[in-house]
């Protein structure tokens, strides 16, 4: 018994279970479609589908990355101990908890409208190339933000019957911010990826990394803006956005002199910029339907 639960401990640690800033990162730009394509109301049945289906789809992706790093990880000083690379975790076993992982994202996914369906087979394929395509592309943190942000599309075609301009939009300004984030988080595994031959816009950015991330940064705030004023957001949403512009500032802070932990901290304080405009998306529609007519 005790072995068992020694065995489910390491498939959960292997999910990122026990680090969720990776769920929260997909969740965040997940719950802002669903607010905005649903004015304020979005379907329960649809949030709950969705919420449950970022776990589970986060968590699948980490299962096959680890897969597909098997080789890799045991010579990176960060991924060393994951459970792949340690040997608490067969591949073989990793296969089979992906698959499950997958039916059970199949499953989340019938209970959609077509128009999602559709576009979830779309987010399936972006999930599984992702931890492949890092071997053969610069960038592969703009697939990451493609993986991470189709679920905005998704959510409008959930809650509206389409992935409307303004989705594609949210959507976009999602990739954007993947890449800022994954950048800073790149920017701690560089010496290590230099080595074994992984690429990444950390590498590929070099020493205008920040400079480039930066330019990024701004053009996020810029996509908000836009999003603020297709969607009749208020006051409470652009204070949101320069609440997390402020954020962006202290980040390119954290990180000035490129340490590991400066980066790391960078990376994992992204989630407050998230939290934050959904925040302030969430008070714009809870004082407008309150406002009198």
């Amino acid at each position: 018994m005790q072995s068992f639960l020694a065995q489910l401990r390491n498939y959960g640690q292997l999910m990122r279970l026990h680090k969720p800033i990776g769920t929260w990162l997909l969740l965040w730009p997940t719950l802002w479609a669903l607010w905005i394509a649903g004015e304020g109301h979005p379907d329960p049945g649809v949030f709950v589908v969705f919420v449950v289906g970022v776990v589970v789809m986060r968590s699948a992706g980490c299962v096959l990355n680890d897969y597909a790093d098997r080789d890799i990880d045991p010579y990176v000083e960060r991924t060393r101990t994951r459970p792949i690379a340690s040997g608490a975790v067969a591949p073989a076993e990793a296969l089979t908890l992906f698959i499950a992982l997958a039916l059970i994202a199949v499953g989340l996914a019938s209970m959609l409208n077509r128009p999602a369906q559709l576009l979830a087979i779309v987010g399936a394929v972006l999930t599984i190339i992702y931890p492949f395509i890092k071997r053969f592309v610069s960038i592969p943190q703009f697939v990451l933000g493609a993986a991470f942000g189709w679920a905005v599309p998704m959510a409008f075609a959930a809650q509206t019957g389409e992935a409307s301009q303004l989705g594609w939009l949210v959507f976009g300004c999602a990739i954007i911010w993947a890449v800022i984030y994954d950048t800073f988080y790149a920017m701690v595994d560089r010496d290590d990826d230099l080595k074994v031959g992984v690429k990444s816009t950390a590498i590929l950015f070099g020493d205008a990394d920040l400079f480039v991330v930066g330019g990024l940064q701004i053009l996020m705030v810029t996509a908000l803006v836009f999003i603020g004023q297709m969607a009749g957001l208020g006051f409470w949403f652009f204070f949101s956005v320069a609440i997390g512009a402020a954020l962006m500032v202290y980040h390119q802070w954290l990180a000035r002199d490129r340490s590991r932990d400066g980066c790391f901290n960078a990376f994992l304080h992204n989630h407050y910029i998230g939290m934050i405009i959904f925040i302030g998306i969430v008070l714009h529609y809870t004082f407008t339907i309150a406002a009198p007519a």
